[in-house]
């Protein structure tokens, strides 16, 4: 493992470690403590969820979701994808992305649009361990299925080396790895962006630390690859930088920001991210601001029982955004157009 990354999983661990010791509890602590909160809570959004949420259809009206998972999946979902597409028709979102850590999604998409026509509907594949890690044959399959809907390469997620290391508490953990020990982007990843490359399809940085973003990016412009986003790129563990999201974009990237990121903490819906750290409102609209809504991207990574569906969660996190200061030009920016510049809808 390069010594920059090294020094950043070295970093974060301590962050985390003096959050539990400010506030007095561990992460197993949370996790006990807040169950009868939480079901409180899970209670209120059933309620919520099941009422007809008023001006919904013109809030979601045209938005693309470019961040999403559904059943069929090895973790339980809230949703399976008919439904979700179904869903998604009914208050007139223009598309959806399916995203699996596990295989591709685009021969879901394809089957899935043939019963649910109306909406846009496309998938793609997550580099991680099932399919083979950094595998650029895989790549290469997933792209010739039918449909043609295969638009989206997303480098390692839960396996990838930064996210294991952080799940492990020390910076060797295995998993997959995207750069060398001197911080270079390794051959396999470089053949990966060729063929993205030449398909016009759209490389998502993953669960990878900071530093490598910075270094994948450049390396994917040299190879070619016209769009790249930085995967919910403020959330635990990555915490990229303000700083960092700007040269990302400066350099042709998009940043991607979901409302999942925003629903962990001790108070979260969803117990398994009542361990990790939200991200405040505010803050997403900082990053909105600072690095323009030109090169952002809104999504919700959405899926996790016990939280909202991915269509409410949408919803919610538009009118949070729009309360804090975000104007509709920026949301349409964020959710219909670029969303749709970088699928092939329109043209990019």
């Amino acid at each position: 493992m390069g010594s920059m990354m090294r020094q950043e999983i070295t970093s974060l661990l301590s962050r985390r470690g003096k959050m539990e010791k400010e506030n007095g509890f561990s992460r197993r602590d949370l996790l006990k403590a807040t169950g009868v909160i939480g079901g409180m809570m899970l209670s209120q959004n059933a309620l919520a969820a099941s009422a007809p949420a008023p001006g919904g259809d013109k809030v979601l009206a045209g938005v693309i979701e470019m961040h999403v998972h559904g059943a069929p999946d090895i973790t339980p979902r809230v949703v399976q994808e008919i439904e979700l597409a179904q869903k998604a028709r009914e208050v007139g979102m223009r598309g959806v992305v399916f995203k699996c850590h596990d295989f591709i999604t685009n021969d879901r998409a394809y089957l899935v649009k043939l019963m649910v026509p109306g909406v846009e509907l496309f998938g793609g594949i997550v580099l991680n361990e099932p399919v083979g890690g950094i595998n650029p044959v895989a790549v290469e399959t997933m792209l010739k299925f039918t449909g043609g809907l295969g638009r989206y390469v997303w480098l390692s997620t839960r396996d990838a080396a930064f996210q294991k290391a952080v799940n492990a508490g020390k910076p060797d953990a295995g998993g997959v790895r995207v750069t060398d020990s001197a911080g270079e982007v390794l051959p396999d990843v470089r053949k990966v962006m060729k063929i993205v490359a030449r398909a016009d399809a759209i490389l998502g940085t993953g669960h990878i630390a900071p530093r490598e973003s910075l270094a994948v990016v450049k390396a994917a412009k040299e190879e070619g690859v016209r769009k790249i986003v930085i995967t919910h790129a403020m959330q635990d563990p990555l915490f990229m930088s303000q700083d960092d999201m700007k040269r990302c974009a400066e350099m042709g990237a998009y940043i991607e920001h979901c409302y999942l990121s925003h629903l962990m903490g001790p108070m979260a819906p969803a117990a398994g991210f009542r361990g990790r750290k939200g991200v405040p409102m505010d803050e997403f609209v900082k990053a909105i601001k600072g690095v323009g809504a030109e090169r952002t991207v809104v999504a919700t990574d959405l899926g996790q029982t016990h939280n909202p569906t991915p269509v409410d969660g949408m919803r919610e996190f538009i009118q949070q955004l729009m309360k804090k200061g975000v104007t509709e030009a920026e949301i349409d920016l964020m959710t219909r157009r670029n969303p749709a510049r970088l699928l092939g809808l329109e043209p990019f």
